[in-house]
């Protein structure tokens, strides 16, 4: 086996299997009546391929428009943030993307049975796009910084940046669940999903807004990772709940 396709399996095993894990530990939140593997791995592979293709498509195209690259295209296009590019990546990139990953939850909007439904599909969708765009930033740190920047980058991205697509994703699908079970508007929740995957942008760009600064990057990313892993924390705590509720109610 050549060099570059045991490269390659590294790089897909290292963005992959995180977010299959953080699937399975979220589908198994829910006590009674688990949504089967089959359907989850769909809108996972809906939000791998085709929800993040729409993302990018978005943001590129918003990059001409602003005439500034974008910052989560830094690693691939350059450096040295100014205003427009870091609106991109605070307000214009949260709104695309959630957006883009929505497509895949309203294609199974009537496999929502129960409330809490909407979370699991949502998560499903935000961890499929998170795996191939840490897949894409992995490989930019391996092939310019090397195996140290591409273990740093991994590590990283996967206890942040998945969980933060995963939970953001999740609010979103709770809004279209309760819009086809309740017929309640899901708005509300997308602008929830976009101004926490909005916020953990901001903190996560700390480091170059407050370059000149020490200690501003190491604070920006403990504020992300709070906000991540209080994200998917809330998000199991309501699957648990709603769960219970479902259950006691006889909706099974």
């Amino acid at each position: 086996m050549s060099v570059m396709i045991i490269d390659a399996i590294i790089l897909l095993l290292a963005a992959f299997v995180p977010s299959f894990i953080y699937l399975i530990w979220i589908r198994n939140t829910e006590r009674f009546g688990r949504e089967p593997y089959g359907r989850l791995l769909r809108v996972f592979t809906y939000g791998a391929i085709f929800s993040i293709t729409i993302a990018l498509v978005a943001e590129l195209i918003a990059t001409k428009l602003f005439n500034a690259n974008i910052q989560r295209f830094y690693d691939i296009f350059g450096n040295n943030p100014n205003l427009a590019s870091l609106a991109l990546a605070i307000v214009i990139a949260p709104l695309v993307e959630e957006l883009a990953k929505s497509i895949g939850m309203f294609r199974v909007r009537k496999f929502m049975f129960e409330i809490e439904d909407g979370l699991i599909y949502g998560a499903a969708a935000g961890l499929g796009f998170a795996a191939t765009e840490n897949l894409l930033y992995e490989g930019s740190a391996f092939f310019i910084g090397g195996p140290g920047a591409f273990i740093q980058t991994a590590v990283v991205r996967s206890l942040s940046s998945a969980l933060l697509h995963g939970s953001a994703s999740a609010v979103v699908g709770l809004g279209i669940a309760r819009s086809f079970r309740e017929g309640k508007s899901w708005l509300p929740y997308y602008i929830g999903g976009v101004l926490m995957h909005g916020s953990f942008n901001l903190f996560a760009s700390f480091g170059d807004i407050y370059s000149t600064q020490a200690g501003a990057a190491f604070i920006g990313l403990m504020a992300a990772f709070i906000i991540a892993i209080g994200g998917i924390s809330i998000v199991r705590s309501k699957i648990r709940a709603l769960d219970i509720q479902s259950a006691r109610s006889g909706r099974r």
